[in-house]
């Protein structure tokens, strides 16, 4: 891809936050203000009050509550936090604007919407990178790299749960309107790309939506079936609706498995990552890591090189399409 401006390798790379809710003030821009090559400069909100006070919190210079005033500052990158509605018309103005952009999860409320939203980011020259942060910690990593060099044979299965109680309440989350759907659209968007990150491409889908505890607008319980392309089905489980979970990944295959535990669901665990191969003696490795920190590095070391970081736009849309085709069948 064409850069439309080059980002030099010696300054910050500037950021710009549009959505101002508990996600980024309390883990997103703290994250961010880790990074020693990353600055936050702006900010946006429908609320120039809400905007002020998170400008004011982190040191911002500017807060903005009219969207295309706030496109016009200098910035390099946008991180869009805002509700999921928000989503398609915040990357369109954003690509227009030249900014590079880093969306939350899932990337539109449609297939659609994200197919216009990758094509004007391409044609604006702009990187999309979607906020899929599960893949990025180490351990998922780790089991990526085995699965690459075919330690544990033939995939078989990759089954990802993630599970947690979230009452029905005011959060536009419970809004089909502004959030798509449940379940499925906020938890189990991040468990298809775990499938599609470990697995590859994906063939065919079946799965179920339902309410099993709550009602509301939207689904509080999916799940789904997926084949692979290549070799071997994955499953995922997610809910609104359980406590005390346990949230994993398996992964089996003909010659041994892997599990990775304790990184679903939680900011900075230690998690674990047990490899059991055929004929050989279990092991586990553990690492306590802050998934979104070490997203956030990848994603500044790309952009700072003027490459498309690891998660695309095609990745979101792909995303969406999957979720689609199993809300449907």
């Amino acid at each position: 891809m064409s850069i439309k401006k080059r980002i030099s390798r010696t300054k910050k790379l500037k950021w710009a936050v549009a959505g101002c809710g508990n996600f980024t003030e309390n883990t997103f821009i703290p994250t961010l203000l880790l990074l020693k090559r990353s600055l936050l400069t702006s900010v946006y909100s429908s609320s120039l009050e809400r905007a002020n006070f998170i400008a004011n919190k982190f040191s911002a210079s500017t807060a903005f509550d009219d969207y295309k005033e706030f496109l016009k500052q200098d910035f390099d990158v946008l991180y869009i936090g805002s509700a999921n509605y928000n989503h398609y018309w915040q990357v369109i103005e954003a690509a227009k604007a030249g900014k590079h952009i880093l969306c939350e999860k899932p990337l539109s409320l449609t297939s659609e919407q994200a197919k216009e939203m990758v094509e004007v980011c391409k044609d604006n020259n702009v990187f999309l990178t979607v906020n899929y942060v599960h893949r990025y910690h180490p351990l998922s990593v780790k089991a990526k790299e085995i699965l690459d060099k075919s330690m544990i044979g033939t995939i078989v299965m990759i089954s990802a749960s993630f599970n947690i109680d979230f009452k029905p309440n005011d959060n536009f989350r419970f809004v089909k309107e502004q959030s798509g759907g449940g379940a499925l659209r906020d938890l189990g968007t991040h468990m298809i790309d775990l499938l599609r990150f470990f697995g590859g491409e994906i063939a065919e889908v079946k799965g179920f939506t339902d309410n099993l505890v709550y009602n509301s607008e939207v689904d509080d319980f999916a799940t789904g079936l997926f084949k692979f392309e290549k070799n071997g089905y994955g499953f995922i489980s997610v809910s609104f609706n359980s406590q005390n979970a346990f949230n994993r990944i398996e992964i089996t295959g003909s010659n041994g498995s892997l599990s990775i535990e304790n990184i679903i669901g939680k900011k900075k665990p230690t998690g674990k990552l047990i490899i059991d191969l055929h004929g050989e003696a279990r092991k586990a490795f553990r690492k306590r890591a802050n998934k979104q920190l070490y997203a956030l590095k990848s994603i500044q070391k790309a952009l700072l090189h003027n490459t498309q970081p690891q998660v695309t736009g095609y990745d979101g849309l792909v995303n969406m399409q999957l979720m689609e085709k199993l809300e449907n069948n």
